[in-house]
């Protein structure tokens, strides 16, 4: 996955998947990325927590940066076409 590679996921953690660009977007496709459950107080914030090749890794990543992994849900990109 060498656009993946190309990507650096700290400048993609914060965004909503969904205004990712095109380049992005082909270089996650296959990747799990982590966002915040629903809730009230989480409606307008879809934005990405971790990124990894499985829910697992992304689960490890929330963990190292103080994150409950239960307060998320786990999705895979798919390409933008």
């Amino acid at each position: 996955m060498s656009l993946f590679t190309s990507i650096k996921t700290e400048k993609l953690l914060g965004r909503d998947p969904d205004g990712l660009s095109y380049d992005e977007r082909s270089a996650l496709a296959g990747q799990w990325v982590a966002l915040e459950i629903y809730t009230p107080k989480t409606l307008a914030r879809r934005r990405i927590e971790a990124i990894g090749e499985s829910p697992a890794a992304c689960a490890r990543q929330l963990t190292g940066r103080g994150l409950d992994p239960a307060k998320f849900e786990f999705i895979r990109i798919t390409p933008p076409y």
